[in-house]
């Protein structure tokens, strides 16, 4: 192999092999990834402008027994400190999201082994009655698989339910690395990884919308991260035409603070900002099916994530203006919406609002005067 006919390659939207794509993880300098990354988004994402979001993560229970290592927000079953949110406490948090400019909620949770389809299509769908405008990006497969397990029934009928409630586009979420050797060590309470693929496989037959994920950094190997790249492609080319399959794909390295995987095997999060900014350019490589590559600026903070646009991102994420899972593993980065708005120029480029399906929003008025709360 040789590193400039690989990167020629790819500038062409080949799909390079898994083992491809390590020898470049291991040869190709960063400047080069970059610039390649670059030239395909400035392809595939010819405006110049990069997107950014106003939502809220709100989690519909702490309960769950997949009893992930790097989870620190779980609570088991019976904990005191364990909930299930109500009707009331929503209002609040999507009356307050709206005023601040946002339009979206993402809904997650744990795996609570009482909460089947008719909860969820019930809270949908109520939702959906009290706020018609709201958008839910919600639950993700490893959720889905579960709701199925309980119920009996197939991913393709729980989501085809959630959808009719609903559900408008569901996140990558629980993707972490798809190979189950990593899963067994770090999420064994989880679906599977062809499980995840396949629950996403339905969902775009079902023309739901999907983003798909990677945290990285702990237990797996590099050929495990290519490994992972290389199925998500896959199901992105299995789409039928008219849907939108993966519409964004998000990698963020793990975090580490107070989890398992640190206390008791000394696993910890050693990425670098070099490194974070190779991965970050080579999802842009190995995904050229994949139209928006998202920087996770909560993870590696604004300077890192600033670079990652000059390195194949397009996106910035939300502001998120509430966020309770990856925070309880220590992220630490916050933005306001006049703060990421600042950011995206600083780096270069033209900020724009969008929604989960990347359509273009207006800025809300006043938005910037706006201070949100964590």
């Amino acid at each position: 192999m040789n590193t400039a006919d690989l990167l020629k390659r790819a500038l062409h939207f080949e799909f390079l092999t898994q083992e491809e794509g390590v020898y470049l993880y291991h040869n190709a300098d960063t400047a080069s990834l970059m610039f390649v990354a670059n030239e395909l988004r400035k392809i595939q994402v010819p405006s110049g402008k990069v997107t950014w979001q106003i939502d809220r993560n709100v989690n519909t229970t702490n309960v769950c027994i997949a009893n992930c290592k790097f989870c620190n927000f779980f609570r088991r079953p019976g904990h005191d400190e364990s909930y299930i949110t109500d009707i009331e406490t929503y209002k609040v948090k999507i009356e307050e999201t709206f005023r601040l400019g946002g339009d979206q909620l993402l809904l997650q949770g744990g795996h609570h082994p009482d909460l089947g389809l008719s909860f969820y299509a019930d809270l949908f769908r109520k939702l959906k009655e009290l706020y018609p405008d709201l958008k839910l990006h919600a639950l993700g497969p490893p959720e889905i698989a579960h709701v199925a397990k309980l119920e009996g029934i197939s991913h393709t009928e729980v989501l085809k339910a959630l959808k009719e409630a609903g559900l408008d586009s569901l996140p990558g979420a629980g993707a972490e690395i798809l190979n189950d050797r990593v899963r067994r060590l770090i999420s064994k309470g989880k679906c599977g990884g062809q499980e995840w693929l396949d629950v996403m496989r339905a969902c775009h037959q079902l023309d739901i919308t999907t983003s798909a994920t990677m945290m990285f950094g702990h237990v797996e190997t590099i050929e495990e991260r290519f490994e992972h790249l290389v199925w998500i492609r896959q199901v992105q080319s299995e789409k039928p035409d008219d849907a939108n399959g993966f519409l964004a794909f998000i990698p963020w390295p793990f975090q580490d603070d107070g989890t398992l995987l640190k206390r008791l095997r000394g696993i910890t999060n050693d990425v670098t900002a070099d490194e974070y900014i190779r991965m970050i350019a080579l999802s842009r490589i190995m995904l050229p099916n994949i139209k928006n590559i998202q920087a996770s600026w909560l993870t590696v903070g604004k300077a890192t994530a600033q670079l990652c646009l000059h390195a194949g991102a397009n996106d910035f994420g939300s502001i998120m203006i509430e966020e309770n899972v990856v925070s309880a593993a220590g992220a630490p980065h916050r933005f306001t919406a006049a703060g990421i708005q600042q950011s995206i120029k600083a780096a270069g480029f033209e900020p724009q609002l969008r929604g989960q399906k990347y359509n273009y929003r207006d800025l809300p008025e006043h938005l910037e005067e706006q201070v949100i709360t964590y």
